[in-house]
C-alpha cells in the first residue's frame, strides 16, 4: 500500500504540464489523460517485468538450495522414560 501512493503521484507528475507566469503571479497546470494512460500502461509492464525477474530468481535459488541440500532423511525418536515420578510442581 506504502508503494501505491507514490507511484500514483509519479504518474501524475508524469501527466502535467506546469506553466509558471512569474508577471501575473500564476500557476498553470495541465493533465493529460493519454499520458497519465501510457504511464499506468508502462508501469503495469514494468511491474510485470519486475515480478518475473524476482520469480526467476526465487527458482533458482530454489534450485540451487536442492542441489547443495539435497535429500535429507531425517529420523527423530520421541521417545522419554522417567525413572523418577515428579509431584507436577
Amino acid at each position: 500500500m506504502r508503494v501505491i501512493i507514490p507511484i500514483a503521484l509519479l504518474l501524475l507528475l508524469a501527466a502535467c504540464d506546469v506553466d509558471n507566469d512569474a508577471a501575473n503571479e500564476q500557476v498553470t497546470v495541465t493533465y493529460d489523460r493519454e499520458r497519465i494512460k501510457e504511464s499506468a500502461e508502462e508501469a503495469g509492464r514494468t511491474a510485470k517485468d519486475v515480478a518475473s525477474g524476482v520469480a526467476n530468481v526465487a527458482e533458482k535459488t530454489g534450485d540451487a538450495i536442492e542441489e547443495e541440500v539435497g535429500d535429507v532423511d531425517v529420523d527423530v525418536d520421541v521417545r522419554r522414560e522417567r525413572t523418577e515420578q515428579t509431584s507436577g510442581e
